[in-house]
This record gives C-alpha cells, sequence and structure tokens, in this order.
C-alpha cells in the first residue's frame, strides 16, 4: 500500500501538468471562436494591414507564387500547417518536463501568456488571411489540400483569426527553449522549426508577414513577464529563508548563553564534565564520516535536477 501510494504522489504533478495543457490547448482551439465580428471588420483590416506593409514588406502573394513553383511546395506545407504546430508543442513540453525539469515552469508559463495575449488580440482585431482576403493568394489548403479548416468545421473553427500567428509564436518558442536549455548539436536542427514555420504560414497564405512580427513581439513580452515573476518569486523566498535563519541564529545565541551560565564554565558549572572541545572525533573508519557523506550525495541527486546536455535530444 505504501508503495502505490507512493507512485500515486508521484504521478500527481504530471498528472496536474497534462490536464493543464489539454485545458490550454482545448481554449486556444476554441476561444477563438468567442468572439465572432464576421468577415465584413476582418475583410476591412485586411485591406488596411495589406496597404500598410507594402511600404516596407515584401509582397507575401508574389512570394507565395514562386514557391509554388516547386513541385509538391504546397502539399507539403500544408501537411507541415496542419500536423505539426500542436504535435510539436506538445513534445517541446514533454521534452523539457522530462529532461530539463527546473526550466519547465518557465516554458509552459510562457506558453500561457503569449497564448493568452493571442487571443486577447484575435478578439481586438479580427483579421481575414491572405487566402481569404481578396489580394491574389492561393488557397493551397482549398486547391490541394490537406486542410486545416475543412467544412466540417464551419461554425467551429474561426479563419478570421489571423493576427497575430500563434503558429509563429509557438514555434519561436520551441526554437528559443531549444537553444535556452540544451547544448545537443542537434538543437540546432530543431530551432529550424521556427523559420520554416515562417515560411509554411506564407506559402499556404494562412498569415501575412506582420502577423509573425506581432507574435514575436508578444512572446518577447511573455518572456520578460514570465521572467520578472520569478525574480519576485525568488526574492520572497530569499527573504523568507533569510527570516528564519535569523531566528535560527538568535536560538542558537540563546543555547550558548545558556550553556555559559550557572559558574560562568562551559557546561553549566559542572566540575568533572569534560569542555567541547575536549570530547574524542570518531575515528576516521568507524562509519560516521561514511553517513555523513552518504547523506550529502543524496542531496546531490535530487529529482528533478536537469538530465545532462551532452544526450538531452538523442539517448544515444
Amino acid at each position: 500500500m505504501a508503495s502505490v501510494a507512493m507512485r500515486a504522489g508521484r504521478a500527481r504533478p504530471l498528472l496536474t501538468e497534462v490536464g493543464l495543457l489539454l485545458a490550454l490547448f482545448s481554449f486556444y482551439k476554441w476561444g477563438r471562436t468567442l468572439v465572432q465580428h464576421g468577415p465584413g471588420e476582418a475583410l476591412s483590416n485586411a485591406k488596411w494591414l495589406w496597404g500598410f506593409e507594402r511600404g516596407w514588406l515584401p509582397n507575401e502573394v508574389g512570394f507565395q507564387h514562386w514557391a509554388l513553383g516547386w513541385d509538391h511546395t504546397a502539399f507539403l506545407a500544408n501537411v507541415y500547417y496542419v500536423s505539426v504546430h500542436f504535435p510539436g508543442t506538445a513534445l517541446l513540453l514533454i521534452w523539457v518536463y522530462a529532461r530539463h525539469r527546473s526550466s519547465y515552469r518557465r516554458v509552459r508559463n510562457e506558453l500561457v501568456v503569449l497564448t493568452a495575449a493571442g487571443l486577447v488580440v484575435h478578439m481586438l482585431f479580427p483579421l481575414a488571411p491572405p487566402r481569404l482576403a481578396g489580394v491574389g493568394a492561393v488557397d493551397t489548403m482549398l486547391t490541394v489540400g490537406p486542410s486545416a479548416y475543412p467544412a466540417a468545421a464551419d461554425g467551429i473553427a474561426n479563419q478570421y483569426a489571423a493576427m497575430p500567428s500563434l503558429h509563429i509564436g509557438w514555434a519561436i518558442l520551441v526554437a528559443v527553449t531549444v537553444l535556452r536549455v540544451s547544448r545537443s548539436r542537434w538543437r540546432w536542427a530543431v530551432a529550424l522549426h521556427a523559420p520554416v514555420t515562417v515560411f509554411v504560414v506564407v506559402v499556404t497564405a494562412n498569415h501575412y508577414w506582420t502577423d509573425g512580427l506581432v507574435a514575436a513581439v508578444l512572446l518577447a513580452g511573455a518572456m520578460a513577464l514570465v521572467a520578472v515573476a520569478g525574480r519576485m518569486r525568488s526574492g520572497g523566498a530569499e527573504a523568507s529563508g533569510a527570516k528564519a535563519a535569523g531566528v535560527r541564529q538568535g536560538g542558537g545565541h540563546a543555547a550558548d548563553a545558556h550553556e555559559l551560565g550557572g559558574s560562568g564554565r562551559p557546561g553549566g558549572g559542572a566540575a568533572g564534565r569534560e569542555p567541547r572541545a575536549a570530547r574524542p572525533v570518531p575515528a576516521a573508519g568507524d562509519g560516521h564520516g561514511d553517513r555523513l557523506h552518504d547523506r550529502g550525495g543524496d542531496r546531490e541527486g535530487a529529482p528533478g535536477a536537469d538530465a545532462p546536455a551532452r544526450d538531452d535530444l538523442v539517448l544515444a
């Protein structure tokens, strides 16, 4: 029974995290449908954004037509857009939880803050993607497939929530996290997920360049906010620790004063009592030192420490 309770106690934090992440992904998927402004405002915003970009950013339609000149580009881009976004982010969280536990809370909180900020912008600034904005872009999901917005999703999925691109925001978070916590040479290959996602969302005409730029700014803000909150927690913990140490130190002074009481000699005035400094020290081989060493070793191997960086991406 004790072993079962111990296993249940160890599994509870993991199950809690899985539940929280499932709730986050569900809220992201369905939260964009909470406020529906209709295509009118989204198309109007798309027209304004298209004009705003032309003075300083490359033309998304021209870039798409160039990319579609290569065979199978549209199909492969559609597959990447549909199948990597959620699974790739979930795999990142699983890997960080398993291999870099000390960094997990930070990454999770950055993802939550970024997603919440993105949903707020979705509601405040509905935006038709290039494929629906009448700017000459090819709707590769409709013409080639597979599509992230099948006909069965009408009325459920909000296709007029292009700003910001959380595809790009989450992909940048994946890349930054891997580069931040790993030292494996494979981290650079994983980090390519970010530029590949930028390529994919433009080729499929699901986003403008500005959608990705806004997502990157929101991610930077989310990281800064989480970092500030972490420093505040650390400062509070240090203050509590210093206070507790002060209490312990005060208690030690009181004990010393008590020991020196009475006749003014150590031991409270008992004539036959040995001074502390004269008490025998255990011999090196009597086992006391080994027990102390073992206790220190146990503390060094505390669960939750990060795994070695050399094999954190490839266990070979």
